[in-house]
């Protein structure tokens, strides 16, 4: 048999063309989003000159005039909705970054014994802090024991072994940046004696 008896059957192949964007030669976008950049007429200018069709689609009067019958001062309800939606996540937002804003952390360095002293931390907790994490941190970073425990309010504080005040005051800033500095108190209690 020779090459030209045998017949095969050319499989078929699906091509797909990709479409060619064009790139403004000013502000680098598409043509389309030109507007949004700070260089709109100079954008026109160039565009008019090099693509005018593309130019005419995207600025020509008529297609301006059709735009403009289309807009609507009208809410749709469904959008409506969403934008209800919308305000109320925003607002709760708001609420909480104030209740962060206004929530303190306070360091406390209670006295022990004659030179025995621990150091009480409240407040993590409201600026999105894991506790026991935090915990096991300022143990490692201190060399001393710091656990979490509940105080007679029924809230979780951390208590950690040792006077380390004024070194936990600029680990919290260094560790947690987004704490401000202003929402951190130090105070020292002394133990009353019976």
């Amino acid at each position: 048999m020779s090459e030209q008896d045998i017949s095969t059957p050319i499989p078929a192949v699906s091509v797909s063309i990709a479409k060619q964007v064009i790139y403004c030669g000013v502000c680098s976008l598409p043509p389309e989003y030109c507007e949004y950049g700070a260089t709109l007429n100079k954008c026109k200018e160039w565009l008019r000159e090099k693509h005018s069709d593309l130019f005419d689609n995207l600025y020509s009067q008529t297609n301006l005039e059709s735009d403009m019958i289309n807009l609507s001062l009208e809410k749709k309800p469904a959008n409506d909705a969403e934008d209800k939606k919308k305000a109320k996540e925003a607002a709760k937002i708001e609420r909480e970054m104030q209740k962060k804003m206004a929530s303190k952390i306070t360091i406390t360095r209670i006295a022990r014994n004659k030179r025995k002293s621990v150091t009480n931390v409240c407040g993590l907790q409201n600026f999105d802090i894991d506790l026991k994490k935090a915990a096991k941190s300022f143990a490692s970073k201190f060399a001393c024991g710091s656990s979490v425990v509940k105080n007679n309010q029924g809230n979780d504080e951390i208590v950690i072994q040792g006077d380390v005040s004024d070194d936990l005051y600029d680990y919290i800033l260094e560790t947690w940046p987004d704490v401000p500095e202003d929402n951190i108190e130090l105070v020292e209690e002394k133990k009353s004696k019976k």
